[in-house]
């Protein structure tokens, strides 16, 4: 059974960084998924930030490129998201997320729905 677990969140002052984790359990061969953080301000639509395919692909939402980086560490069964330069903009629940890929569509303009598999979430605040 496929799981996720993010951890790293936390509180942080302007312009600093982050890096969050999220724990891959069952996951049996990881090139056949799209992974991905996406994050939901209070009363906003939960958003995708970064996404990585199968083939090692990224792709970043326009708001954190630069800022943000995905990656995926397989002997630790780690996904990543390293943020560097935050803003009060970042505020946040972020979560990790995956999908069945076979080559398909996996920027970081997909949509929440179309992803199976979601983390818990990790809140991440950004004051001063």
């Amino acid at each position: 059974q496929v799981q996720l677990a993010e951890s790293g969140g936390g509180s942080v002052q302007t312009g600093g960084s982050l890096r969050l984790s999220c724990a891959l359990v069952g996951f049996s061969y990881r090139a056949s998924y799209c992974m991905a953080w996406f994050r939901q301000a209070l009363g906003q639509e939960r958003e995708a930030v970064a996404t990585i395919n199968g083939a090692g692909t990224t792709s970043y939402a326009d708001s954190v490129k630069g800022r943000f980086t995905i990656s995926l560490n397989n002997a630790k069964d780690t996904l990543y998201l390293q943020m560097i330069s935050l803003k009060a903009d970042d505020t946040a629940m972020y979560y990790c997320a995956a999908d069945g890929w076979s080559g398909g569509y996996c920027d970081a303009d997909r949509g929440a729905s179309s992803f199976d598999y979601w983390g818990q979430g990790t809140q991440v605040t950004v004051s001063g």
